[in-house]
């Protein structure tokens, strides 16, 4: 995908998650997401903030984070999740047509990993259906596994596997062989554990033994 047909994804996702919050109910916004300690209004908040802030602001923000990029998010959204929820699909709306990354020196495809990602963050636990477009699934998905380092860590934590996608063509990696859609693909490089039972092929077991919360205990 070129930048244009990535933003344009970017704005379709927007555009049909504002319409979801429209007809969330007051204890969906409440449940939990697949965000550990994030509530569902957590992310749709942090969703909110996606069209960045003043360098001088994120200077602000870390420092009262104690310099953690992990806190800082999660307290950037909590703070913002103090908003009414009837703003949030005004505010995801607003940013429909947007060029704007979350800070300097990103590119689109963080946004749309974004945007894709904690939709299924957010409806997944809602047990409601929202399918994921393979080509902008793909995009995504490449781009987190090329990612070095925070916050996938994707080729180290499956380094020895070949991942395929079966509803697009698409895959990377090398050996044992884990097949699933696109969109659970990009769920598990992005550390969705929720998705690793909806992989297959010889190598899903050995897969999900790594990946699983009970080995991260370990």
């Amino acid at each position: 995908m070129n930048r244009d047909e990535v933003w344009q994804a970017i704005d379709h996702e927007r555009s049909t998650l504002a319409d979801l919050f429209d007809d969330l109910s007051a204890k969906e916004w409440e449940t939990a997401s697949l965000c550990d300690g994030w509530r569902v209004r957590d992310v749709a908040a942090h969703l909110t903030l996606a069209h960045g802030a003043s360098l001088l602001q994120m200077a602000s923000w870390m420092l009262r984070a104690r310099g953690s990029m992990n806190r800082m998010i999660h307290d950037t959204a909590v703070r913002q999740a103090e908003l009414p929820v009837e703003r949030y699909s005004a505010l995801l709306r607003a940013m429909v047509g947007s060029r704007k990354t979350a800070a300097p020196g990103l590119t689109p495809f963080e946004p749309l990993i974004d945007v894709l990602v904690h939709g299924q963050d957010i409806t997944i636990p809602l047990g409601r259906d929202r399918p994921m477009p393979p080509r902008a699934a793909a995009a995504a998905a490449t781009r987190a596994w090329e990612r070095k380092g925070w916050p996938f860590w994707a080729k180290r934590r499956m380094s020895g596997f070949e991942l395929v996608a079966t509803d697009h063509s698409w895959s990377v990696g090398q050996g044992r062989r884990v097949e699933g859609s696109i969109g659970t693909i990009l769920l598990v490089l992005t550390g969705r554990t929720a998705a690793l039972p909806h992989l297959s092929g010889p190598g899903a077991a050995g897969l999900r033994a790594r990946l699983s919360p009970a080995a991260a205990r370990r």
